[in-house]
């Protein structure tokens, strides 16, 4: 087989396996390889750790996407500064992610303006970049939505559709009915493990 052959054979295979970072960059990984003289495996390694990070990326951004977080709101755009250091601390540990393992609830309580919503949607941004799914809602939206699917006899369905987000971050409750359609949602969550 001839090298043109045996290049555009390559490209194709590679674009039908889906595999965009090593169709992209495997003629120069092959020739810093010989250039190097790189065993086979080094080489592969190389070209496979490329297409991981790529997919890795396209899997952050879909996940961010499909979150529903404010873009700017994040933990590095917030005044940690202004939290207690116990505060902060406790920030720093809910954006490992740890509570989602143990399938434990985050409630978070203050005045208006102290920048609870902030901060719940900066650690669903740490979780999203460590590729973990989040669902973020305007607590006011969230409570429009259950009434509304309760008027139309679509709750469970709609219970449903929420379950299959295992992360879920909301903005403050105003109405003792927003409170209790929360505790509902988060009460599930709490008898079930998780969803």
């Amino acid at each position: 087989m001839r090298k043109t052959d045996t290049t555009g054979r390559l490209a194709e295979l590679l674009k039908d396996l889906r595999l965009p970072a090593i169709r992209t960059c495997y003629r120069e990984a092959a020739q810093r390889a010989a250039r190097e003289s790189l065993g086979y495996e080094q080489f592969l390694l190389e070209l496979v750790e490329r297409e991981a990070d790529v997919h890795r990326q396209h899997r952050i951004e879909r996940l961010l996407r499909q979150s529903g977080l404010p873009l700017g709101k994040t933990v590095q755009s917030f005044d940690i500064k202004r939290l207690p250091g116990s505060m902060a601390a406790q920030v720093r540990t809910l954006a490992c992610g740890g509570f989602l393992d143990r399938r434990e609830n985050v409630l978070a309580f203050g005045n208006p303006g102290s920048g609870k919503t902030h901060l719940l949607c900066g650690i669903g941004h740490e979780l999203v970049q460590a590729a973990r799914s989040v669902f973020f809602a305007p607590t006011a939206l969230l409570v429009e939505q259950l009434l509304a699917a309760r008027r139309d006899l679509r709750l469970y369905r709609l219970i449903k559709k929420l379950a299959r987000w295992p992360n879920r971050a909301t903005g403050s409750v105003a109405s003792a009915a927003g409170r209790s359609w929360l505790l509902l949602i988060a009460g599930r969550r709490f008898a079930r493990g998780g969803y």
